[in-house]
């Protein structure tokens, strides 16, 4: 990883293998619409039965030897080349893998043609700054790898993925979590944005079943309507007025064929 200006954290990405992406313009088909999420789904956030659980970590403050060493033990387990590596003062570089699990679309420049993979690489260009937006949903489970610096903030983590994937949305509408598994149940936090993603990795150790990082949507159980765009808005409420109509259309279809069935048993029924 090459020097970093003062202030500014470095980043590296590498890819994995999943790349397919989706786009979709305000002016696209409702069917397009329907694919990204659902209003009821997206904007109301309800209990769910595998609903994760929080728990507090520990993260013990390390002495330079007691990082050191925890740097060997940690390549020692590592299966790749995916080492962390101490730096003289100090601090330490390595690893972390983000698992992206997003629902709602996010918005990207429009353009003539959609942002490819390889654009994401090169970052944004001078033709990015434009007014319109294009709704965009991510690659569902898609992975990155970021190189990053022990001093690397979750937000600073947050911010780097948007900037890769030419994301204009506010990155208050993400957060990170680490994720845990232990004894068959699911474990997460909500990282706050001056945590440092590396030093959990560093104690957690390389397994992914004791520690992973996502990257969700930021629910806080309330919506903040002022962090979403014009047509953003403007499609949500095409999506509730489409859940609105296809809910009624359910009702009628339900007490239609309930209806039916009486008339066809009180027509099978013998007179007198």
């Amino acid at each position: 990883m090459g020097e970093a200006d003062a202030g500014t954290p470095s980043f590296e990405m590498t890819w994995s293998s999943t790349t397919s992406s989706g786009y979709c313009s305000q002016e696209d088909s409702d069917s397009e619409l329907e694919q990204y999420f659902t209003a009821r789904t997206s904007l109301v956030r309800r209990p769910r039965r595998d609903q994760d659980e929080a728990v507090e970590w520990e993260t013990p403050d390390l002495s330079q030897a007691e990082t050191e060493q925890k740097i060997k033990e940690y390549n020692g387990q590592v299966n790749s080349n995916l080492f962390m590596s101490l730096n003289k003062d100090g601090s330490y570089t390595g690893f972390i893998k983000v698992q992206l699990k997003l629902v709602r679309p996010v918005s990207v420049p429009s353009s003539k043609k959609p942002p490819t993979l390889q654009d994401a690489r090169r970052g944004p260009g001078r033709g990015t700054a434009v007014r319109r937006r294009t709704s965009f949903y991510l690659p569902k489970d898609a992975v990155k790898h970021l190189h990053v610096l022990s001093r690397t903030r979750a937000r600073e983590v947050i911010e780097a993925l948007l900037r890769k994937f030419l994301v204009v949305d506010d990155p208050r509408k993400f957060a990170l979590f680490e994720r845990a598994e232990r004894h068959g149940q699911v474990y997460l936090r909500k990282l706050s944005d001056d945590e440092q993603p590396l030093r959990l990795r560093l104690l957690a150790g390389p397994s992914e079943k004791t520690l992973s990082f996502v990257l969700k949507e930021n629910d806080s159980g309330e919506v903040n309507w002022d962090a979403f765009s014009m047509p953003e808005l403007h499609n949500f409420l095409r999506i509730l007025q489409r859940e609105e109509e296809e809910h009624l259309r359910q009702i009628l279809k339900k007490y239609s064929y309930c209806r039916q069935k009486i008339q066809e048993a009180l027509h099978a029924c013998p007179l007198g």
